[in-house]
């Protein structure tokens, strides 16, 4: 069962997905290879991926092959000489002016010509590691490491030396806009992607009715007809524009984390999966694990002064939680835990920095969430007001649309089937919840005791910059 919920807290992000396991009894035994269901949506190995959204809104992973790696040479090397030597060398800490950024943007804007590449995507920077106030120039900063940048396969800008995903124009966007300079701040930004009540009370009859039935040979059937009674499953978001890249990122991680687990995609490294690891005996029949990535709200930083603030550590963190389905097709909290569960959740927060190293969405979801936290902590330190910034382009979707992608609506069942014994497990699949006032809460901010996160403000220096220049190294 698909149940995808994503909401972002200040400084923190929950990614939630849920993954119903079924077992269903045998009456002969066969190998443990998988049933149907492994080509859901095209999924075949670490290929690089994009998501389709239909015109009746059902969202879809599209995969796209690049044999040999030779397509990416080419981009690459068409990249670098695209770019210009500045801004393709890899830089450890490249800095940007958001007023400035913005003023740069407006000029385009305002004689008819689109934002360049390098705007686009903030000059290659492949993520946010600090947030800079200067009173005296009345900048806010961000800063990061950074390179030069390329599609890759699906489409998607990812760092030419790292292939991490670089960091995009839309969704700082987005992000400021969730914490904006006037008006309420956005407490969570949440996308979910729900079953219906409906089609798991039909999901319920139909196992029962075919239980003890089940014999080899029969799991194509089986998978067919998972996705036949559960149906489509709702996409809910809040928070945002379901509208953005920001809301797509989000239903792609979650989504595509889930069908890690429950066997259909390849996980990017080497690691156990949930169903992998599950065993048919310890799951109650109307067993329903929903698994969320949350943020490590342990992550920020912040110098005496409040000027300066540091994004500590990978920040992201898988969690489970049992649910049970009851028979009208509502959940409720299980009380048992679950080892499998519990072990891939571990897996998957220790591995989660190669993870995102070879697939770019969860440098996405990272960036995300860096993105967030450091919007709301621009607006929880008013440096709008301190500078003041009223953001009169970035915040205005008629003078910069983000608001451009089809909305996710629906999405399909990603169901398989796989036999372990005489049992044919039957998991189907889940959500990101990110709140990002929490990490910003007094009692979670981390000391800057040896004074490391202020003396890296003061080292950057803004008064040797051309009027027009918006990003340094």
């Amino acid at each position: 069962m698909l149940d995808m919920r994503i909401a972002m807290r200040w400084l923190a992000t929950g990614l939630t997905v849920a993954t119903v396991l079924w077992s269903i009894p045998a009456q002969a035994q066969t190998n443990n290879n998988n049933g149907g269901g492994n080509n859901i949506n095209n999924v075949v190995g670490n290929l690089p991926a994009g998501v389709i959204v239909s015109p009746d809104g059902v969202f879809r992973i599209k995969q796209f092959a690049d044999k040999g790696g030779q397509l990416a040479k080419l981009r690459a090397a068409e990249a670098r000489a695209k770019l210009g030597a500045e801004l393709a060398k890899p830089s450890l800490s490249r800095k940007i002016s958001l007023n400035r950024l913005e003023a740069a943007l407006a000029e385009k804007l305002a004689r008819g010509e689109e934002p360049t590449d390098e705007m686009k995507y903030l000059a290659g920077l492949t993520r946010v590691q600090y947030v800079f106030y200067y009173p005296e120039t009345q900048d806010i900063v961000i800063a990061g490491p950074a390179e030069g940048f390329m599609p890759d396969a699906s489409g998607r800008m990812v760092g030419v030396h790292s292939g991490r995903a670089a960091i995009e124009l839309q969704d700082l966007t987005a992000a400021l806009r969730a914490f904006p300079p006037t008006g309420k701040q956005t407490h969570v930004i949440s996308v979910s992607i729900d079953p219906t009540a409906e089609g798991l009370r039909r999901m319920q009859d139909w196992l029962v009715s075919i239980s003890g039935k089940v014999r080899p040979g029969d799991a194509n059937a089986i998978v067919k007809g998972l996705k036949e009674k559960l149906g489509l499953h709702n996409v809910t978001v809040d928070g945002i524009s379901p509208r953005t890249h920001f809301a797509q990122v989000m239903v792609e991680a979650d989504y595509r984390m889930k069908l890690i687990g429950i066997g259909i995609e390849p996980p990017p490294v080497k690691m156990a999966t949930y169903v992998s690891r599950a065993n048919p005996n310890d799951v109650a029949r109307n067993a329903m694990q929903r698994w969320f990535f949350t943020p490590n709200y342990d992550c920020i930083k912040v110098s005496e002064d409040s000027l300066a603030m540091e994004l500590v550590g990978e920040g992201v963190k898988l969690i489970g939680e049992n649910e049970l389905v009851n028979a009208d097709g509502s959940r409720a909290n299980a009380a048992a835990g679950n080892k499998a569960s519990e072990a891939f959740c571990t897996a998957f927060t220790e591995l989660y920095p190669q993870i995102a190293a070879r697939n770019p969405v969860y440098a996405q979801l990272k960036n995300l969430i860096d993105l967030s936290m450091a919007a709301a902590f621009i607006q929880k330190q008013d440096y709008y007001g301190q500078s003041g910034w009223k953001g009169e382009t970035l915040f205005d979707e008629e003078k910069y649309s983000i608001e451009t992608y089809e909305a996710p609506k629906t999405v399909e069942t990603a169901c398989t089937a796989i036999w372990k014994g005489s049992r044919l497990m039957t998991p189907v699949g889940g959500g990101v919840r990110i709140e990002p006032t929490m990490a910003l809460a007094t009692s979670r901010l981390l000391a800057d005791e040896q004074g490391a996160v202020k003396q890296a403000r003061e080292e950057i220096k803004l008064d040797g910059l051309a009027q027009s220049q918006w990003w340094w190294d």
